[in-house]
């Protein structure tokens, strides 16, 4: 199908009109294609290189309409670094329509009712990151909003100095996020928090629809999804950076990618947003962040779901996600067999991780072929001694278990990435995008969509962090 024969449904429009705005989008300058992805056009049933589709710069700029599409924004509130904001939305996304179970929207489309004090615009280097992280994490087998495409434009958008626009396509089964319902729970608007339930429940999670308790049963999915998102972000290094109520989906899959990063070297409290200045969103916080946001929400449903009730459900949120976590870390480490003393084993590799220091990606991989000669692990730090008494007790481990060397490295191999996307190689990408070399991205999505393969003609996107770009900190980039 091509995409000019997609046919759009808009739900969320049959809602009061509370829940949303209608808006136009307000087309770039001479807008032109940079990036799309075939992998996500798939999802909307699209055949062909998307990427020649001759609507495909229209419709992401806004000019030219699907069959079926009206366009929207969506409104919600949120707390934001642990301060609830009572009216927020989408202030430079718009929506268009829904197909295929994934709801398209634009990002850097321009002003909406909730725009606030910004100009409803994206720039080109948080497009770039935008698009290809949520190429990434999907990559990665991690829940996530996807990108279809990325257009840049000749349109000056203002921010520390003058940069280009750029809009991104993005799709997701829902857009709903926590603060969504917090926005009618604050304005005590309980109809409508039960109207856009029973609507998150029709879109997210049918199964339930009818069923005895279904609010509580929604609820138990919505902790167990972002429990086991939370366990794969750790899994992989992934700082999310800004985890407000506001950028939680309420099915659990990552959306809204500002200020994001992976571990260069291992380091428990990394914190990559740099107005986080009290660490509040650091790499180790994630999951009693989650847990935070969580019991937020369940404030928010009260009304039509017992408090009671909700909170046991969230008393089970570690234990989700120490089970999740675990699971995964067994097959990283390469152990099938389980016993007692595995965790204190996982533990020990973290902290000596830590104290090397060592890249964190690298170290996996290396350990994913590993045979006993650790030449190759310990070339990776220069303080060799945590590393040396770990392997120590690794070395010990693996006496236990049944399964050949070549067996444990092929499953290795298979969940320890070669390619994730460090800071330092996207911001190469975006200055090279900036004078019109869209190379790198193009190199970049073919390695993230499978970043388990060993491409050897792209081993220059595994370069570690200079020294002085290691584990930097970035600004919630717009």
């Amino acid at each position: 199908m091509k995409l000019s024969k997609l046919k759009l449904t808009t739900p969320y429009l049959d809602l009061d009109e509370l829940f949303y705005d209608k808006v136009e989008p307000t087309p770039l300058e001479k807008p032109f294609l940079i990036s799309a992805s075939k992998d996500a056009a798939r999802l909307l049933d699209v055949k062909g290189d998307i990427a020649h589709d001759e609507w495909l710069v229209d419709v992401v700029n806004g000019t030219r309409k699907l069959d079926g599409s009206t366009t929207f924004a969506m409104c919600y509130a949120g707390y934001q670094f642990g301060y609830f904001v009572p009216r927020l939305g989408d202030g430079r996304a718009i929506n268009l329509g829904k197909v295929n179970g994934q709801n398209l929207q634009l990002k850097g489309s321009g002003l909406t009712e909730y725009s606030r004090q910004g100009d409803g615009r994206a720039v080109l280097r948080s497009s770039v990151r935008e698009y290809l992280m949520s190429e990434a994490m999907h990559g990665l087998g991690i829940e996530t909003s996807r990108a279809l495409a990325l257009i840049g434009s000749d349109t000056d958008v203002a921010r520390q100095s003058w940069e280009k626009g750029a809009i991104v396509l993005r799709l997701s089964p829902t857009w709903i996020r926590f603060g969504t319902f917090e926005y009618f729970a604050a304005s005590g608007e309980h109809q409508k928090l039960q109207q856009l339930a029973d609507y998150v429940i029709d879109e997210s999670f049918p199964e339930l629809k009818d069923e005895t308790d279904m609010y509580l049963k929604m609820f138990t999915q919505i902790v167990k999804n972002t429990a086991s998102t939370i366990a794969r972000w750790q899994s992989v290094g992934f700082n999310h950076g800004v985890m407000n109520t506001d950028n939680m989906s309420i099915d659990g899959r990552t959306i809204d990618y500002g200020p994001f990063a992976f571990l260069d070297d291992y380091q428990s409290n990394y914190v990559c947003n740099h107005t986080d200045h009290e660490g509040r969103y650091s790499f180790r916080n994630q999951p009693g962040i989650a847990k935070w946001n969580l019991e937020q929400l369940a404030r928010a449903l009260s009304p039509i779901l017992s408090l009671d009730k909700a909170t046991k459900v969230i008393e089970e949120f570690v234990n989700y996600y120490e089970d999740e976590y675990l699971d995964i870390m067994y097959d990283k480490m390469g152990l099938h067999i389980r016993i007692d003393t595995d965790l204190d084993l996982f533990v020990e590799m973290l902290e000596a991780l830590e104290a090397t220091p060592t890249d964190y990606t690298k170290f996996f991989r290396i350990l994913s072929k590993y045979d006993g000669n650790r030449t190759d692990i310990l070339e990776l730090v220069v303080f060799k001694k945590p590393l040396q008494e770990w392997l120590d007790s690794y070395d010990e481990r693996l006496k236990l278990e049944t399964q050949s060397v070549d067996e444990r490295n092929k499953m290795m191999l298979g969940v320890n990435p070669k390619f994730i996307l460090k800071n330092h190689l996207l911001q190469e990408a975006i200055e090279k995008a900036n004078i019109g070399d869209f190379s790198m991205i193009d190199d970049m999505l073919k390695v993230v969509l499978t970043p388990f393969d060993e491409h050897h003609k792209f081993n220059y996107l595994t370069a570690s962090a200079p020294d002085n770009a290691k584990n930097i900190k970035l600004s919630c980039s717009s």
